[in-house]
């Protein structure tokens, strides 16, 4: 299947999240700020990102992380209430390009891009368990 065929430029989702200690860089390495990590804000961007076209695929298929270029341009504390953004900007024959980015508030705390492969979960479980 060709991503293009159910995937258009300008699709967007968006999610928000209160930021638990669990997700803080200060709960992962003892003696860190207690502020939102990194990798849970690209997590949030990932999710996103899904959201944006998961409704629209066929059942069977889905999208998987490919790339990641993010920017974390400030830090958010524990109880902070963050919005991600993703919105599909590219569409390939099995690959959607998102431009992704996270609010506190109005204030920008991450932007850039992600991309995301589209795979048919079937013949994708079968070339990893060596099935025929």
């Amino acid at each position: 299947m060709d991503a293009s065929d159910v995937i258009s430029t300008g699709m967007s989702a968006e999610r928000t999240l209160v930021v638990p200690p669990e997700q803080t860089v200060g709960y992962m390495l003892e003696g860190m700020p207690m502020v939102f990590a990194t990798p849970m804000m690209i997590q949030q961007m990932e999710l996103a990102a899904y959201d944006a076209v998961q409704r629209h695929l066929p059942s069977g298929w889905v999208t998987v992380g490919a790339a990641v270029d993010i920017r974390h341009l400030a830090a958010s504390p524990v109880g902070a209430t963050v919005r991600t953004t993703a919105k599909v900007v590219a569409v390939e024959r099995r690959i959607v390009r998102f431009e992704v980015a996270s609010f506190d508030g109005e204030r920008k705390i991450g932007e850039g891009f992600h991309a995301r492969g589209l795979i048919n979960i079937e013949n994708f479980s079968k070339r990893l368990t060596g099935s025929k």
